[in-house]
């Protein structure tokens, strides 16, 4: 990929696309954490005086305009993030749009409306990529949450545009190639609901891993697999066979939890979970062995909270491995959308090596898929 500092973008106008795909609560952005990563890439265009043109999605509106999906709340975040006017327009592409792009002034930054209110967008379609494109001069790509999305405004629109890598998906890239030769022990921790959407990355990461923790919903679909009553808990049953063959193959790899906290607020051993009960958190003891484990690694990859963490109590073993993380050494990475929310909750949002914006991205970039975002910028 061609990084956006090899581009002479001065007096140019640069399609920027970002990942403002950010929480709403009452009209307003909740987290804008996507929204301050895109800033070292806006910030370097306004300094070399590029006009900017911003274009995200929001949400899944399904090809439909919809109004609470609507990227305004964006702008007026944006606009007190840079300390300067953003101009907004309630399109992504048509008349009135280009009108907008053409009177812009340099280091302007206008941000167009979501891209997903087109059924285009997501058809990668080329028309529609060509009409973003028409905006411009230079393309750059600094959306990585949406790297492994071939759609209009990250796989078409590199055909139409000298095309260039933005410094947080350049940053994502390098950081996540990392886990390619970790340094030795090599730890995983693994939460959230399913087996399924992780077993690809496991089976990627197994043969370079000392020891994968499995917490979550996703620990009750292993232990049913190992003949263990799981009460009311999550399971995945036609996943069982296929926790049953990844225990066999990496039994000396895989740790699972030796007690759990269930909906009753008590901690019980695996073997003594209720039929009445669901477990929502790893226990105590779990929490200890994790922490224990965690301190002697060099490099760890985390992705998924291992209990309901937005619920006090549940939220303890999340809270215990997000604090041995970030009091470790260790290279630490750590990726999903779930287990970013859970380091701001506990406010550690600076103690890791990298926290990464893409949860299926980078998922997908582990398992050694060549990602279309990417893939495209290199062809261009």
């Amino acid at each position: 990929m061609k990084s956006i500092k090899e581009a002479d973008v001065k007096n140019k106008t640069v399609l920027l696309r970002v990942d403002f795909n950010v929480p709403l609560k009452n009209g307003e952005v909740a987290d804008d954490s996507r929204i301050r990563a895109s800033l070292p890439t806006i910030e370097y265009l306004r300094k070399k005086e590029a006009k900017i043109i911003l274009i995200s999605h929001l949400g899944r509106p399904d090809g439909k305009v919809t109004d609470e999906l609507r990227l305004l709340p964006c702008a007026k975040r944006l606009e007190k993030l840079l300390k300067q006017q953003v101009l907004y327009q309630p399109d992504c592409i048509g008349s009135d749009v280009e009108e907008a792009a053409n009177t812009m002034h340099t280091a302007d930054v206008l941000l167009l409306e979501n891209l997903r209110f087109y059924p285009q967008e997501e058809a990668n379609d080329t028309s529609f990529a060509s009409k973003l494109a028409n905006l411009a001069d230079i393309y750059c790509n600094d959306a990585f949450g949406t790297a492994h999305r071939a759609h209009a405004s990250v796989d078409a629109v590199t055909t139409f545009l000298p095309s260039y890598a933005g410094f947080l998906l350049e940053k994502e890239v390098r950081m996540l190639s990392k886990l390619a030769a970790p340094k030795k022990p090599f730890i995983i921790i693994m939460g959230g609901a399913k087996v399924s959407d992780k077993i690809n990355v496991i089976n990627k990461l197994m043969q370079k891993t000392d020891a994968l923790l499995i917490g979550g919903a996703m620990a009750f679909t292993f232990l049913k697999a190992l003949g263990n009553e799981t009460g009311k808990s999550k399971v995945e049953l036609d996943k069982i066979n296929l926790a049953r063959t990844l225990l066999k193959k990496y039994k000396k790899k895989i740790v699972l939890p030796v007690d759990i906290t269930l909906d009753n607020k008590k901690a019980v051993s695996v073997q003594h979970i209720l039929k009445k009960s669901a477990g929502l958190d790893i226990g105590p003891l779990t929490s200890a062995i994790y922490a224990e484990i965690i301190k002697k690694a060099k490099t760890i990859f985390w992705n998924g909270p291992v209990g309901l963490f937005e619920k006090k109590p549940f939220d303890k073993g999340t809270k215990t491995i997000a604090l041995a993380i970030a009091s470790s050494k260790a290279l630490s990475i750590i990726g999903g959308g779930d287990t970013l929310a859970a380091i701001r909750q506990f406010k550690l949002e600076n103690k890791y090596t990298h926290a990464s914006t893409g949860g299926g991205a980078s998922l997908e970039f582990l398992e050694g898929k060549k990602l279309p975002g990417i893939k495209a910028l290199e062809k261009s």
